[in-house]
């Protein structure tokens, strides 16, 4: 990853991704879970404090390692175990059908090969349980796609391979997914860089 990507970018999106609009979403999306939660692009540990109390154990994936010396300070402050099992969510370390969800926050626009991500994902989430996501992507308004396709290779430079540009329901739905709820809003601006994708989605059962 090299040093910018592996301890300086994480520490910039730490304190980028804390405000009060960021956690009223975070929390939001992470209501409902319970269980295990293996969590992909886990980073400093943001939604630690948005974990219902249903959680009972977090598995971490995340490639910065400077992410879990940010994060140690909320886990500690928080009751639920979370356990570091890898790097790299395109090939998750974890036996299938291990967790009861996973979660994904702003994390798929860096995944080189976010449908594969997704794969893994599936595969080890049991028959029934939900992928609670919110990642920013592809507008359906095509001036402001316009600008994200233009704006997309500079983009991925400088925020550690974010594509603004990817249609993630269709990435989730692509990988087996029964999307079942799906809200589409521009969180900030400017609007190239908010186009946002908020939902659950059901991995179904196998009877």
């Amino acid at each position: 990853m090299g040093v910018y990507g592996d301890q300086v970018l994480p520490r910039a999106l730490d304190l980028w991704m804390r405000g009060a609009d960021v956690r009223q979403v975070r929390a939001r999306v992470a209501a409902g879970m319970t269980g295990v939660v293996l969590e992909i692009g886990f980073g400093s540990g943001l939604n630690v404090p948005h974990y219902p109390a249903g959680v009972t154990r977090v598995l971490a994936v995340d490639p910065a390692t400077v992410g879990q010396r940010l994060a140690a300070t909320r886990i500690a402050a928080h009751a639920v175990p979370v356990e570091f099992v890898g790097t790299d969510a395109q090939a998750l370390p974890v036996a299938g059908a291990t967790a009861d969800f996973v979660l994904s926050t702003w994390t798929l626009c860096t995944i080189p090969d976010p449908g594969r991500a997704l794969a893994e994902a599936y595969r080890v989430l049991r028959p029934g349980g939900a992928f609670h996501f919110v990642e920013h992507g592809l507008s359906p308004e095509l001036r402001v796609a316009r600008v994200q396709r233009r704006l997309t290779p500079l983009h991925r430079r400088v925020v550690g391979g974010c594509h603004l540009d990817r249609r993630i329901a269709d990435l989730v739905a692509g990988a087996g997914f029964r999307v079942t709820r799906l809200e589409n809003y521009y969180f900030h601006r400017p609007r190239a860089m908010g186009y946002t994708y908020e939902g659950v989605a059901i991995k179904p059962d196998a009877a």
